[in-house]
């Protein structure tokens, strides 16, 4: 009996130690670095500013309409894109609406910087996009770069 109590306890610490793909935690990459933003800046021939918290932001057109705040909800059509061009996500040229205070670090910031109806590019380093841990189909510690237009504060 006590064989098979050892036995059945042996193999429950086995199995429970052992993770599903989809528990496993995903370990950083090597985070790309403001280098990396600053070589894709001079690569693209974009005259970008840089604000204090690190982002990297070009404005093609400022817009005329409201600015939104940190709270405000936007409506926005956007294409999503990696430092070596792969496309991760964008959306309809209708955009999307959500709060500027449930989105990333980058894109609450840097969409305050225009007005309805500007556009421009933000380039956002991985402490203000989705950090050092895979998110999804974005690696640990990508830099994140987005072509945004803010259609509206609504």
């Amino acid at each position: 009996m006590k064989s098979y109590l050892y036995l059945f306890f042996s193999l429950f610490i086995l199995t429970s130690c052992l993770n599903s793909e989809s528990d496993k935690e995903v370990t950083p990459t090597e985070p790309q670095t403001e280098a990396d933003i600053l070589k894709y800046i001079e690569d693209n021939n974009l005259n970008a500013t840089k604000t204090d918290s690190g982002l990297y932001y070009v404005i093609n057109n400022e817009g005329t309409g409201s600015r939104p705040t940190s709270t405000s909800n936007v409506t926005v059509a956007y294409k999503g894109y990696f430092l070596d061009g792969t496309t991760f996500d964008q959306s309809n040229s209708s955009g999307i609406s959500f709060g500027l205070n449930q989105v990333i670090a980058g894109w609450t910031e840097g969409l305050q910087l225009f007005k309805e109806g500007g556009d421009g590019i933000l380039l956002v380093p991985y402490n203000l996009g989705y950090g050092a841990y895979q998110y999804s189909s974005i690696p640990g510690g990508s830099v994140l770069i987005f072509d945004v237009k803010l259609i509206s504060v609504n």
